[in-house]
């Protein structure tokens, strides 16, 4: 499926609160079996005690609450472009008593500016995409703002749907059918695009494919 990237950000905004209108209550009970692999980016962060972590799509916060329980160190911050996801985000922080450690505001992957949403006096350090760069339609405009906004050594971590390339055609076949159900594609461009700008010498790139190319896990250093 194609998207356009030519989307205003007002019609990328109802898009998603439509979306996610509903879903949003069944969200962390349904995409659990198929999101694989966000646990092994959230051990592998390992974030410095002063570092600033930004989650780009973070939708209910599952994320950012793990990591707040696993780095109770650092404060988080998170963005959406729905602001029906923010709102069971939001409460299951106040659930969580996470409201001092973790920070999500409204605002566009590819535009929003961590500075002013969220008042920091430095640059986010690490920037998270956990399966959200597959749905953005701007994908690669967000990715490289993300890159543009890092200082030289932060770092992007991305977890996303991979090739299945170790699975059989026939299992490849039924599981991106199946995913397709629920509006999620691979994208091979998104590491062929990691791949290039480290040839450019814009970083370095640690890429993973997990359980048999289902997922992979990449780490972009800024250089």
């Amino acid at each position: 499926m194609s998207q356009d990237k030519t989307i205003t950000e007002s019609q990328m905004r109802g898009n998603m609160n439509r979306m996610y209108r509903w879903t949003r209550h069944i969200y962390d009970a349904s995409r659990k079996y198929y999101l694989l692999g966000r646990d092994v980016l959230i051990r592998r962060l390992r974030p410095a005690v002063d570092d600033v972590v930004c989650e780009v799509g973070c939708g209910t916060a599952r994320n950012l609450i793990k990591l707040a329980q696993n780095y109770p160190s650092n404060n988080f911050f998170g963005i959406d472009a729905s602001d029906e996801m923010l709102k069971t985000a939001q409460s299951s922080l106040d659930k969580h008593n996470l409201q001092d450690s973790v920070s999500i505001k409204q605002g566009f992957a590819q535009s929003f500016d961590p500075q002013t949403l969220f008042s920091l006096n430095k640059p986010v350090d690490k920037f998270i995409f956990s399966y959200s760069l597959s749905i953005i339609p701007p994908w690669q405009e967000s990715f490289d703002h993300a890159l543009e906004l890092l200082p030289v050594g932060g770092e992007i971590h991305i977890i996303d749907f991979g090739s299945l390339a170790a699975l059989p055609a026939p299992a490849r076949a039924i599981i991106f059918w199946w995913l397709r159900m629920f509006h999620v594609y691979y994208k091979p461009e998104i590491e062929a695009h990691l791949y290039a700008l480290k040839k450019q010498g814009k970083g370095t790139l640690k890429l993973h494919h997990l359980f048999g190319g289902y997922s992979y896990y990449a780490i972009f250093k800024k250089l």
